[in-house]
């Protein structure tokens, strides 16, 4: 496993912690609510059949399994992240210049 970099601020951060200066205040209904949050957030519970193009399946494909995951976990990725606004289309954004 490879070393990470800190900065000194981090190193005093992560002293502290290890050294038992911090103190969860997480409450055990807080805790269930927002493990219910998580669960209902990943939840798949919708399928959806959509057509591509070869080509471009082949390269989700190949993408995803660089990444070690399933390819429709992948596109799944994709949108959620178009959906919340952390993936955006730069060839849009171009050509409104």
């Amino acid at each position: 496993m490879s070393k990470i970099k800190l900065s000194k601020e981090e190193k005093q951060l992560l002293d502290a912690v290890e050294d038992g200066e911090f103190e969860s205040v997480l409450t055990d209904d807080r805790k269930a609510e927002l493990a219910a949050v998580a669960a209902n957030t990943f939840k798949k519970d919708k399928r959806i059949n959509i057509r591509i193009s070869r080509r471009d399946l082949l390269a989700v494909q190949s993408k995803a399994s660089k990444e070690g995951i399933p390819y429709q976990t992948l596109v799944s990725s994709i949108i959620h992240k178009y959906i919340s606004g952390s993936l955006t289309d730069k060839t849009a954004n171009n050509s409104k210049q």
